[in-house]
């Protein structure tokens, strides 16, 4: 009988050697696959990533070589010797520079979906700055005066700051682009 009991331990031994060896394989298949498959989702997904910035990085460079462009137009040096020459007035003149600022905003206002939000805000400061100047000096000249009056109003107020009102977008703009490199 104690033969029997010793046969029978013994076989309920060797079944349970037999099954935590099945359920090591089972796991260790297991973890192979999970591997393997997170190894290939993530290589699928460095490629696609690959060729979005493939697709998209020319757009960025672009949409930031154009609000640079958009900064340099609206500053005051570059506006004001493009349109003085255009104006009867100083009514005129701030009309003229308040549109031509408008117009570029809204042709350039798509940009803001590849850059980043803080460098919109930036642009968008310097645009209403640029404007709040134009309308500062234009109350401090009489509106039937020659163009020229309120071109000198407004270098005297940009003067008078300690950063033109796109310099500071600028820069910002200029960091964003060395980070992408």
């Amino acid at each position: 009988m104690i033969k029997i009991s010793i046969l029978k331990t013994m076989e309920y031994y060797s079944l349970l050697v037999i099954l935590v060896l099945g359920l090591a394989i089972i796991f260790g298949i297991y973890a192979t696959i999970t591997t393997v498959a997170s190894k290939l989702s993530d290589k699928q997904r460095w490629e696609i990533r690959g060729k979005h910035t493939d697709i998209t990085l020319p757009l960025r460079l672009q949409a930031y070589e154009r609000m640079c462009l958009f900064l340099e137009r609206i500053a005051p040096n570059n506006l004001l010797i493009r349109l003085v020459p255009s104006a009867m007035s100083a009514l005129e003149l701030q009309q003229i520079l308040l549109h031509e600022i408008r117009e570029e905003y809204n042709h350039n206002v798509a940009q803001q979906m590849y850059i980043s939000s803080n460098a919109w805000e930036q642009v968008t400061n310097a645009m209403n700055e640029m404007v709040a100047v134009i309308n500062q000096a234009s109350t401090e000249v009489a509106a039937d005066s020659p163009p020229a009056d309120l071109a000198k109003k407004i270098f005297s107020h940009v003067i008078e700051r300690e950063v033109q009102p796109s310099a500071h977008a600028l820069k910002v703009l200029k960091e964003e682009i060395r980070t992408l490199f």
